[in-house]
């Protein structure tokens, strides 16, 4: 089973849905069949690659508010994540685009090192503040993710996997998501939000069951029959 999560890295509800999910998986019977990409979505495209403002004082602008009004804006987010176990500190880090971290997260994905680069790339922006535009900031996080530092060093360089960040982002628009966290189990279900734990946990089974689907058996078990064993006569 692939659930696939589209998500960005400066996306606070991203984070939390991510560990309602990982909860739900942690109680799920098949966890060990279940594989999870995540996918790129980009909240502010137009954001600067190069930041001239904060991420409360982008958030502020947004809202038509002050900074002051722009922090009780973000403390509800704070509190939800705080109840999952995530202290945020991330509304003074650079609001700047995050193209260049979803190009390392694909080829963190070709790695087999996507969801260490995920959680590291979360954690260095919303509890430690770090830029999601500085490439010092994001070949050090992708090094210790375990991503070969070569080939860090070659995409951001470069405009590698710039086209697989762009079909994500379409994807997610052909599937109707015009925000995130949104999470699509085998191409068939779709989820929007950072939805409680308990519901993850229903997808997982129904998703399951209908992938797996049994035969139940009416009749037949106490006739005469052959088995591995030979045939009883």
């Amino acid at each position: 089973m692939r659930i696939e999560v589209w998500s960005d890295v400066v996306c606070p509800w991203c984070y939390i849905g991510k560990r309602h999910l990982e909860s739900a998986l942690g109680a799920f019977e098949h966890r060990d069949q279940v594989e999870v990409v995540y996918r790129s979505f980009e909240l502010d495209p137009t954001a600067p690659e190069v930041p001239v403002e904060t991420t409360v004082e982008s958030l502020a602008k947004k809202f038509g508010t002050d900074v002051a009004g722009a922090r009780q804006l973000m403390a509800r987010a704070d509190g939800v994540a705080a109840s999952v176990g995530l202290d945020f500190h991330h509304a003074d880090a650079p609001h700047a685009r995050t193209v260049d971290a979803h190009r390392l997260l694909h080829l963190a994905l070709e790695e087999g090192r996507q969801a260490e680069l995920k959680e590291a790339l979360l954690a260095a922006y919303f509890t430690r503040g770090e830029s999601m535009g500085d490439h010092a900031v994001l070949r050090r996080v992708a090094v210790e993710a375990g991503l070969e530092p070569s080939r860090v060093d070659e995409v951001l360089a470069s405009e590698e996997f710039t086209d697989a960040v762009h079909a994500d982002i379409a994807q997610a628009r052909a599937y109707g998501a015009n925000g995130v966290p949104f999470f699509v189990v085998d191409q068939r279900y779709g989820v929007s939000g950072a939805q409680p734990t308990e519901v993850f946990a229903q997808l997982l089974e129904r998703a399951w069951a209908d992938g797996h689907p049994q035969i139940e058996v009416l009749a037949g078990r106490d006739a005469d029959a052959c088995g591995p064993d030979g045939c009883a006569v």
